[in-house]
């Protein structure tokens, strides 16, 4: 293939500061503050995220979820159990989330434990989507090798015939992940790379301590 040198691409980021009075803050609360942010300066799909997940060889691998719900408990989001995804969390609970904003020159990295939410929740949050997002969580048995793209296309028209007048209950295979953060970095771009970040250590006792930390 030919080189491509992307060495002079480069841009100063000018738009904010993080003030070292946020330390003391709690990162859940600031999370939050951030999310209204990004959705009232209207940045394109703000609640996409990066979701790392190591394998059983110790490789990762990541892949862009959406957040479905943000709380105390920590960042809910929902996917296929039988995915790779879900059988990488089934050995290794442990995952890294990020989110990217460019328009506000911002990103928030977040680590912790995950663990499925209640069949309840599940439940709810599947019946809450339209119809044909509900089939294809029926439809597709993710990350497996499909032989064309019409054979799932006729599967489709095949469940949405069958649940013309009925809508399905949700299958066992899919669901809710909540992940409950122990770490929780928050950082702005500045000039000359000298960027402001933020970082939430949860101790043992549920508490945060927050440190600035070197760009």
């Amino acid at each position: 293939m030919p080189n491509r040198d992307y060495h002079a691409e480069r841009k100063s980021y000018e738009m904010g500061a993080l003030d070292d009075s946020l330390i003391s803050q709690s990162p859940m609360l600031l999370l939050q503050s951030w999310f209204d942010d990004a959705f009232n300066h209207k940045v394109d799909e703000p609640t996409a995220m990066n979701l790392a997940t190591v394998d059983a060889q110790g490789r990762p691998h990541s892949r862009i979820v959406l957040l479905k719900q943000l709380d105390q408990a920590g960042l809910v989001f929902y996917t296929n159990y039988a995915s790779d995804k879900g059988e990488e969390l089934a050995h290794n609970p442990f995952a890294a989330l990020n989110f990217f904003w460019p328009l506000l020159e911002r990103q928030v990295r977040i680590e912790g434990k995950v663990s499925k939410t209640s069949a309840e929740a599940s439940d709810r949050y599947f019946q809450s989507r339209p119809l044909d997002s509900q089939l294809g969580a029926l439809v597709s048995a993710q990350s497996q090798v499909l032989p064309n793209r019409a054979a799932i296309e006729q599967k489709m028209a095949d469940l949405k015939q069958r649940y013309a007048d009925q809508p399905p209950t949700r299958p066992a295979h899919w669901g809710g992940y909540c992940l409950m953060p122990d770490r929780i970095e928050f950082w702005q771009g500045r000039p000359n790379r000298l960027h402001d970040r933020i970082n939430f250590l949860r101790d043992t006792t549920g508490s945060w301590q927050g440190q600035r930390l070197s760009p």
